[in-house]
């Protein structure tokens, strides 16, 4: 930007419509920051368009007058990706909020991008049906943010990521062009499939504004159960034997090691602790059905049978849906991290199931060898290989060690054959260490579609692709 700031605004203001345009005080400071717990920096100006077609005037004028543009959703991200850029200008999706439609036959649902999940998730339930990506931030998290980061959740084992929930998409280039590609068919095999290159994006290549979402019959019966291992070589033989028993009726299988699940379930007054000691593992399993025999017996005697077997220690199966919340509430307290802990350091790592104990271990014991009073905190989607990790230096207050623990957490990560992002994206927190997980070819063709779709790099600049 090399006018006057005043008078570039009164520019951009003269080009867009009526009542989208907020500047100084009136942008708010929940637009200043993202979860990411980086520094808050206020955007250059706010714009919440309430159509494709103001987004679409938008970037164009954003475009002639040289000003960068940082999409926002639900501001739940943990990477940074939505995190504001120094003089750039925020978007927010927040009015482009809604239900379009629902087909109950070809089971489908059509959305804005501003649509927080819950209301999805909501209004499949309200025609017997449900959209099986769940994450904990639902109440907050936007469609839109979901398919930029290619969100995943605690149902990935039975329904897999975001993208494999999608079936179409309209988006909006740099340049304005509205790119409508809302197929609604499960077999559409004409030509490249553009949504899939805006999934996981973070909003590098376009502005999504609608989605077409794929809904799932919703099961007649869930059981949820709580259980108490040794270690983690007995976690890989529950779900080696769950998956045996139950097969695509095992939903969920959520692991926490001590140091986490113990950790939270003392700091947090209202948690359930069913078992009598500790234990050297805790699994949260969920299996839903629709079946003559109940999912709730299959699922306990299969835990019996594993019980009698020496693989569980202990066991709490819910008996009610509240029992099931219950049971849930640990797993799920890592909106309490701020109040428990302070500023955190934290890591969404995918590895292969096999080697995720090893690298709890290593990470449990490095990390607190370099910074002997750091809490190492682990828990994740072990079923599909997602291992969440937090840490906390308490000595070092609000300025936690980050690049040290980056590197501690990285290479480990690597050493054991992984990837320094599952689900939650690259944005710049982890954008040093994308060439960890990516090839130098593979990052070259990133680049090369960048400057094709955004030859001025005015969208979302600096997140995700590492400086070249």
């Amino acid at each position: 930007m090399t006018q006057d700031p005043a008078a570039t605004l009164a520019a951009l203001a003269a080009a867009l419509p009526a009542g989208i345009l907020s500047t100084g005080a009136a942008i708010g400071e929940a637009h200043w920051h993202d979860w990411s717990d980086q520094d808050p920096v206020p955007p250059l100006a706010l714009l919440r368009p309430r159509s494709t077609a103001e987004v679409s005037t938008a970037l164009v004028a954003l475009g002639r007058l040289g000003l960068a543009v940082v999409p926002q959703g639900g501001m739940t991200g943990l990477a940074g990706g939505a995190h504001p850029s120094a003089g750039a200008v925020a978007l927010s999706l927040e009015r482009m909020n809604g239900i379009v439609a629902i087909d109950e036959i070809g089971l489908t649902m059509t959305v804005e991008a501003g649509t927080p999940l819950a209301a999805v998730q909501a209004a499949a339930d309200a025609v017997g049906l449900q959209y099986p990506v769940d994450l904990g931030a639902r109440g907050s998290c936007t469609i839109g943010g979901n398919l930029s980061t290619n969100a995943g959740g605690v149902r990935v084992i039975r329904y897999g990521m975001t993208r494999e929930n999608v079936l179409g998409l309209e988006f909006v280039l740099a340049d304005g062009t509205v790119v409508d590609t809302l197929n609604t068919m499960i077999k559409n095999n004409a030509g490249y499939d553009l949504k899939q290159m805006l999934i996981g994006a973070e909003g590098t290549l376009g502005i999504i504004t609608r989605a077409v979402l794929r809904l799932q019959p919703k099961p007649t019966t869930v059981a949820t159960a709580l259980c108490a291992l040794p270690d983690f070589d007995a976690v890989t033989a529950l779900l080696k034997q769950l998956r045996r028993r139950l097969g695509p009726a095992l939903t969920v299988f959520e692991g926490m090691w001590p140091s986490f699940h113990d950790f939270m379930a003392d700091a947090l007054p209202l948690a359930r602790k069913p078992f009598a000691r500790p234990h050297g593992a805790y699994v949260l399993v969920e299996a839903s059905g629709f079946g003559e025999e109940t999912i709730q017996d299959r699922l306990e005697v299969a835990l019996a049978d594993l019980i009698e077997a020496g693989v569980l220690e202990d066991v709490v199966i819910a008996a009610s849906e509240r029992d099931a919340r219950d049971l849930w509430t640990v797993r799920e307290s890592v909106s309490e991290y701020g109040r428990i802990l302070g500023r955190i350091l934290g890591y969404d790592l995918g590895v292969p199931i096999h080697a995720m104990g090893a690298l709890v271990v290593a990470l449990e014991t490095e990390i607190p060898a370099r910074f002997p009073d750091a809490r190492t905190l682990c828990y994740g989607h072990v079923g599909d290989g997602n291992l969440h990790v937090v840490v906390n230096v308490p000595s070092a207050g609000l300025h936690q060690p980050h690049d040290e623990v980056d590197a501690i957490v990285y290479a480990l990560t690597g050493r054991f054959g992984g990837t320094i992002s599952a689900e939650h994206g690259i944005g710049t927190l982890k954008k040093p260490y994308l060439h960890l997980a990516r090839s130098p070819e593979a990052l070259d063709v990133m680049r090369r579609i960048k400057r094709a779709l955004d030859p001025a790099a005015m969208l979302n600049p600096g997140k995700l692709l590492p400086d070249p």
